[in-house]
């Protein structure tokens, strides 16, 4: 099972248990802040916006939350000034990481980011290290039970998609960049619902994890997801199902 496939498994039920504690709260209010701040506070002119509070509502963020969060970003610059910031590093059986960062002090997040690669057996590496092995491209996760592959199929590649596949209980659809917006759009006129609609780093290839380093990977995947800091983390590795059905027991 590739990384993306089921470490989106775990996040999304990680997701509702955080969005208790408000911290998937706090990690999406950055992200609505900084794209007010460099796109406006209108959604339907400032795309990254949108998907910020689509993000949030998905988690149940209350309205409330969202709005002031739009209006810190849009208003004056007295507020939080968060810079972002991509952390590449190594984990156990060479798993590639790639982490997106929004902080307003990366003399904090740098060496916290290192000392969770260091506990969990991994290193933090130089700019350049992992990026190689990825391609920032869309990832929309349908549920299965929403529609056929083939009816999706069509709709998505008509739409720009470049490929669709049947992961467990949902399809994957990856596509560029430039057609992300056609093809969310096209799902959603399709009233398809969606488990998650994201740009993120997608790996070219996948290192398969053997059983000994298997929970260390996820353990180090969990901890960066954790950070404050961190809003995505991508990773190239690959569990077999089997093993994955034991460390969920």
């Amino acid at each position: 099972m590739a990384g993306h496939s089921h470490w989106a498994g775990i996040k999304h039920k990680k997701a509702a248990i955080d969005a208790k504690r408000g911290k998937v709260w706090s990690k999406l209010s950055k992200a609505i802040i900084v794209a007010a701040k460099m796109g406006g506070a209108d959604p339907d002119a400032n795309l990254r916006l949108r998907y910020a509070i689509n993000d949030a509502k998905a988690v149940s963020m209350p309205k409330d939350n969202i709005e002031r969060a739009i209006k810190k970003g849009a208003g004056d610059s007295d507020g939080d000034n968060y810079e972002e910031i991509i952390y590449e590093g190594m984990g156990p059986s060479g798993v590639a990481f790639m982490c997106e960062i929004l902080t307003d002090n990366r003399n904090r997040t740098a060496p916290e980011i290192r000392k969770i690669f260091e506990v969990c057996g991994g290193k933090l590496g130089a700019t350049g290290c992992a990026a190689w092995m990825f391609e920032r491209k869309g990832l929309l996760i349908i549920p299965a039970s929403e529609t056929d592959e083939e009816s999706l199929m069509e709709l998505a590649l008509e739409a720009g998609a470049d490929d669709v596949k049947h992961e467990g209980e949902n399809f994957e659809v990856t596509c560029p960049i430039d057609a992300y917006n056609d093809v969310t759009a096209a799902v959603e006129a399709a009233e398809l619902a969606t488990e998650s609609s994201e740009i993120t780093y997608l790996p070219n290839d996948y290192v398969e994890v053997p059983r000994e380093d298997a929970g260390k990977i996820l353990k180090l995947m969990e901890r960066l997801d954790d950070h404050d800091d961190v809003q995505k983390v991508s990773a190239n590795f690959s569990i077999d199902e089997s093993i994955m059905a034991e460390l969920e027991e």
